[in-house]
């Protein structure tokens, strides 16, 4: 009786151990898959079904071409904007590099704009929309609403009109999303239609404006804009990435009309 069931605990081990080294490398595996498959994707790329549908590439990861540095064209070549590794990267922390956010030179009226990016620790930054270049507006964000971008240990993270996603200064996320954890990729959408704008963040609504309506401009007028004559006045524009501090990446960005 003893043998019997001495044999039986054995065995039963035997099958556990075979259980747990099958699921390890079914595990294993699946993990190797998903990198293999990471390594191998394809960026800074239109699908022919894209084509179709009227986007087009802001970055095509290899050059500046179609961007330039705000009020500073000249300068590009010497700011902190470069490609690498088939990114747009924003060097922010050398200090060599001249200052400055990037903008398109191309404006942008009724369109549907996406793009991924990541941040570095703590970092924050954004997209501005309808920005109005002249040597008299001396900021990007003088004209241009913003479209937050923060990394999850950046302090305003969850403050008020502050969160990724949102409206800066204006709105809070309409509905709740997280950021990815730090060096993973975020995806934006950004549209514009007549003036009423979308943000959408990692596929979730996170704000939404007309920006032709009388309650925008009351908002405006009761804002830290105020001062800004320019700010939020506008439904045509270029589209601004900003420089503050820390560095950031973009990739996949691709614009089309609507």
């Amino acid at each position: 009786m003893f043998k019997k069931v001495i044999f039986l605990l054995s065995f039963a081990l035997m099958i556990l151990n075979s259980s747990c080294k099958q699921e390890k490398k079914s595990t294993t595996g699946e993990w190797n898959t998903k990198k293999i498959a990471e390594q191998n994707e394809v960026h800074n790329q239109l699908l022919a079904i894209e084509k179709e549908q009227g986007w087009q590439l802001l970055f095509d990861g290899e050059t500046l071409d179609g961007w330039h540095l705000y009020n500073k064209p000249d300068s590009t070549q010497y700011s902190a904007w470069q490609v690498q590794d088939g990114l747009l990267y924003c060097n922010a922390t050398d200090e060599s590099r001249t200052r400055g956010d990037l903008i398109t030179d191309n404006s942008y009226e009724n369109y549907e704009l996406t793009f991924d990016w990541k941040i570095a620790a703590r970092g924050n930054s954004g997209v501005f929309i309808n920005v109005q270049e002249k040597p008299e507006i001396l900021q990007t964000f003088h004209s241009g609403p913003e479209y937050q971008m923060l990394d999850t240990d950046h302090m305003d993270y969850a403050a008020k009109a502050k969160s990724p996603g949102c409206l800066y200064g204006f709105q809070d996320q309409i509905n709740p999303v997280e950021v990815k954890p730090t060096g993973k990729w975020n995806t934006s959408t950004i549209k514009q239609k007549d003036g009423k704008i979308e943000f959408y963040l990692n596929g979730v609504l996170t704000a939404k404006e007309d920006f032709k309506s009388p309650e925008w401009l009351n908002k405006v007028s009761g804002s830290g804009f105020a001062e800004r004559p320019e700010f939020g006045k506008n439904t045509q524009g270029k589209i601004a990435l900003q420089n503050w501090y820390f560095d950031v990446w973009f990739r996949n960005m691709k614009i089309r009309e609507l």
